[in-house]
């Protein structure tokens, strides 16, 4: 894919050839563009089947939504293959391919895929096909990497545990069963991480936070660079307000029950989401791949289609046209359309009957409005010619 790559779809009438011939047609959009601002490439769109004017101006409201609708699912796969190697953009831009070829050497050489996407079919009906296959990727794609997310974020977690402070670790491979008071009908152990600033304050005070503390009962059991673990025998009746009253003082009460076999259970556990997370990744790395394949596959036969539609409402039959894609980057696209404008501004009535003055007649401008209203134009600016930018990210 080359980066930074920026496509324009641009169609016009053969007309705009003396011999109005599509080869010549195609040299001269070239010749409105130049190779100082992009690299022309003929694009082939089939005959679609025509309905209605009114079906048509439906169909292109339709086209718009769902071309906003594929370009925000290929970007989010892209988003998700970024994600699964930590932000590595270079390495998720080496996943990102369509029908296995770079993204720009797919759209020189487009051919409408007619196995797929049968072009006698009614419009309509390629509409809905296309609807329903982006919407299912996306929503594959959102279950695979939820899952993946889900056991990465449990692998995370268990690893914190391993490595962590001792206010946050486990403490299966810190505490022995005999530092803990075990079946007492009456005392408890309660086990705090003390910052280790606050060890002087801790031992001075913690016998008289509540009632029924153990004078002398403390007893330190591991420290690291931050805290120090200590287990306090405590009344039962009284260990709730005694955990209490250690958070208000900003000590950190550690819940933990001995449990026989706990430290293999606990190995056990990680080394499982270890496992799992690998396949997992595995396998959102395939899907991203093909997901990124296939949804950029259909926004580019969404384009496609909706210059198909927007060339025959724009220009009419008898349908004699020539569609170029001009490969550009953002800052030379402006110039190229900006070629194209003082080239072609001309077409901007071609849709409409105009009188022997050239004056666009009454009812056609009324057709005019109702067709922009209708939002198959599909652009806020309005181009005297079919032309859609994007860019495949």
């Amino acid at each position: 894919m080359s980066k930074g790559a920026r496509y324009l779809l641009v169609s016009l009438p053969t007309s705009i050839s003396p011999s109005s011939q599509a080869d010549e047609a195609l040299t001269a959009l070239r010749s409105a563009v130049t190779n100082d601002y992009g690299t022309t490439y003929p694009f082939s769109i089939p005959t679609f089947k025509i309905g209605t004017l009114d079906a048509l101006v439906q169909q292109a409201d339709d086209l718009a939504k769902l071309d906003t609708a594929c370009e925000g699912v290929v970007a989010k796969v892209g988003d998700s293959l970024r994600a699964i190697f930590d932000g590595d953009e270079d390495k998720a831009q080496q996943q990102k391919t369509i029908n296995d070829k770079p993204v720009d050497q797919y759209l020189r050489t487009f051919q409408w895929n007619k196995v797929k996407y049968r072009a006698d079919k009614p419009i309509a009906d390629l509409i809905d096909s296309l609807q329903k296959e982006v919407a299912g990727i996306d929503n594959d794609v959102k279950a695979k990497f939820s899952q993946y997310n889900q056991v990465k974020t449990n692998l995370a977690a268990s690893q914190r545990k391993q490595t962590g402070n001792l206010s946050t670790k486990s403490l299966t491979m810190i505490v022995k069963p005999s530092a803990l008071i075990q079946d007492s009908e009456y005392l408890d152990t309660v086990l705090l991480a003390i910052p280790n600033p606050n060890i002087k304050d801790f031992y001075k005070t913690y016998e008289s936070l509540t009632s029924m503390v153990v004078p002398r009962s403390a007893n330190q059991l591991a420290a690291d660079d931050e805290f120090t673990l200590f287990a306090v025998a405590v009344f039962k009746k009284y260990s709730a307000e005694f955990v209490h009253k250690c958070r208000e003082k900003r000590w950190t009460p550690r819940d933990y029950k001995y449990k026989e076999g706990g430290k293999e259970e606990e190995a056990r556990e990680v080394d499982k989401l270890e496992k799992d997370e690998r396949k997992l990744w595995g396998e959102a790395l395939r899907l991203g791949r093909t997901s990124y394949s296939e949804s950029a596959m259909v926004w580019v036969h969404v384009l496609a289609l909706r210059v198909f539609v927007e060339t025959v409402l724009r220009y009419g039959l008898p349908l004699d046209f020539v569609c170029g894609l001009v490969q550009t980057n953002s800052k030379l696209a402006k110039k190229a359309k900006s070629n194209l404008d003082a080239q072609y501004s001309y077409l901007g009535g071609n849709a409409f009957g105009r009188d022997s003055k050239g004056r666009i007649q009454k009812d056609d401008q009324a057709m005019s409005n109702d067709m922009q209203q209708a939002g198959h134009l599909g652009e806020s600016e309005y181009s005297a010619y079919v032309y859609y930018e994007f860019e495949i990210v």
